[in-house]
């Protein structure tokens, strides 16, 4: 085969075939349109494999030479835009393949010495993948240090916490976003973990039972990146699983789909909260559209979109898992099918994490330099709300219960006391004192506190509760955490 013989005529396989591949399947099989955004991966795998095939004597001095020219002339015409994808060669390894053909000769034929596209393509994907988490995880980070600077400024402003949607107990605003912030950690973490197992190197494993050349995958995995804390390399330990391994992928979904129903959660909660019969917040207009026809409506689009998207990437994970769970050893074309909903994935999830840093820690207003925050809080409303609920009612419970009143006995008090209250159209806090000494005669004046809302707050001082002391510590936490 001549240096330009592997174009758009010919596939790298085709010797062995008696006539061409039709045009339906050939649009049908390829990838480029999709994995080419794997090029720069592609581009650095097989700049360490060519180091190593030298370093190993498998391939010349001047071979090596020669791909690491043609791999930065290939690097750039990709990104000026003049690289020519073609769909006859397939896929992102081919189209790169062939172009170094043409740049270098022979020395781009060498260079697939060793390997296969099996581990090619995998290897490729981890590198993207381990990238993209890198990205994702300092998104998070962002997000989360927008949650706690929105939190820090409303410590005290009292939010009605909800249980069945229904008025439970005053807490905090500021500890109620917490909550969320709490939820981004954990994936954080999650994704961290991920990043681990997916930073493993398949190359080496060529097409499903190694090579009989005389590789040093490991020098290929240091030179990748693919190393564990202590600096050493990580190596798939078995080629059947190394090229048919999808794991990574799946568990990178899984984690971005938890992600995801954590925004949704947080989606749903600032929709209600910004819905007129709660009137808790206002979303900068910036994040809402309006309606063709009813002039008065502002519509929380982002937090609907970002749930709606929500089933989008929970779709993904469904449809990995059910990608993977027939197939036996080792790769199959089905695989080609992992990279599409991977891609999204990744692309919805970052989209909304940066959407969502914004709306709600804010952004700077080039014209003046400060910075507009993205959700206007309306304390006044949450603590009105707050007060429809009865919402110190278990305060009351736990008022009898320190005065010796056994906590049964103690609830069922206060029950009837909520149904007086209720009867009379007022809060536990407005009934007379005789009243509430008619349900019991250890109730006295010291209840009033006990029964308002920042009384409520205070005291719920243990570790992870709403007082706004033990807020103001976790804030503290959570910015030494975050940097």
């Amino acid at each position: 085969m001549s240096a330009n013989q592997l174009d758009t005529k010919s596939q790298a396989w085709s010797a062995l075939f008696s006539e061409p591949m039709s045009e339906l399947v050939k649009r049908y099989t390829a990838s480029v349109f999709f994995d080419q955004r794997l090029w720069q991966a592609d581009i650095a795998g097989s700049l360490a494999h060519a180091e190593m095939l030298a370093a190993q004597g498998i391939i010349g001095a001047d071979d090596l030479s020669a791909i690491q020219k043609g791999m930065a002339q290939i690097t750039q015409e990709i990104e000026s835009g003049a690289f020519e994808w073609k769909l006859d060669l397939e896929d992102v390894h081919l189209n790169i393949e062939a172009r170094l053909t043409q740049l270098v000769g022979d020395a781009g034929k060498r260079l697939h010495t060793g390997r296969s596209r099996n581990d090619q393509v995998a290897t490729d994907v981890r590198l993207w993948l381990r990238g993209e988490i890198d990205l994702i995880s300092g998104l998070l980070n962002d997000l989360q240090k927008a949650l706690v600077e929105v939190a820090a400024r409303h410590v005290d402003v009292i939010l009605p916490g909800f249980t069945h949607l229904q008025v439970a107990q005053p807490v905090s605003f500021g500890h109620h976003l917490l909550a969320y912030v709490e939820m981004f950690a954990r994936d954080a973490e999650r994704f961290a973990d991920v990043r681990r197992r997916t930073n493993r190197l398949p190359l080496g494993s060529a097409a499903l039972a190694g090579t009989t050349y005389p590789l040093d995958r490991a020098r290929v995995a240091r030179t990748l990146g693919m190393v564990n804390e202590a600096g050493e390399p990580q190596l798939c330990q078995n080629s059947l699983d190394a090229v048919s391994d999808r794991d990574f992928a799946i568990e990178f979904t899984a984690a971005a789909s938890l992600c995801m129903v954590h925004i949704s959660r947080l989606s749903e909660e600032l929709i209600i909260w910004m819905s007129q019969n709660f009137g808790f917040i206002r979303i900068a207009d910036r994040f809402t559209t309006g309606s063709s026809i009813m002039p008065q409506k502002k519509n929380p689009d982002v937090p609907e979109l970002a749930r709606g998207k929500t089933g989008r990437v929970v779709g993904h994970l469904m449809g990995l898992i059910t990608l993977m769970k027939g197939q036996p050893l080792a790769y199959n074309k089905d695989n080609q099918e992992d990279k599409e909903p991977l891609f999204d994935t990744v692309d919805t999830l970052k989209d909304t994490l940066r959407i969502f840093t914004e709306m709600i820690g804010g952004q700077i207003n080039p014209a003046t330099g400060e910075k507009e925050g993205g959700i206007t809080v309306n304390r006044e409303a949450m603590e009105q709300a707050a007060l429809k609920g009865y919402a110190t009612a278990t305060d009351l419970a736990d008022y009898l219960v320190k005065k010796g009143v056994p906590f049964r006995d103690a609830h069922e008090t206060v029950a009837h006391a909520v149904k007086a209250a209720t009867s009379h159209a007022c809060d536990l806090s407005e009934l007379p004192l005789a009243v509430l000494q008619g349900f019991h005669p250890l109730i006295d004046k010291d209840v009033y506190e006990a029964l308002s809302l920042r009384g409520s707050l205070n005291a719920r001082r243990t570790l992870g509760g709403t007082a706004p002391a033990q807020v103001l510590a976790q804030i503290e936490r959570h910015r030494v955490r975050l940097g």
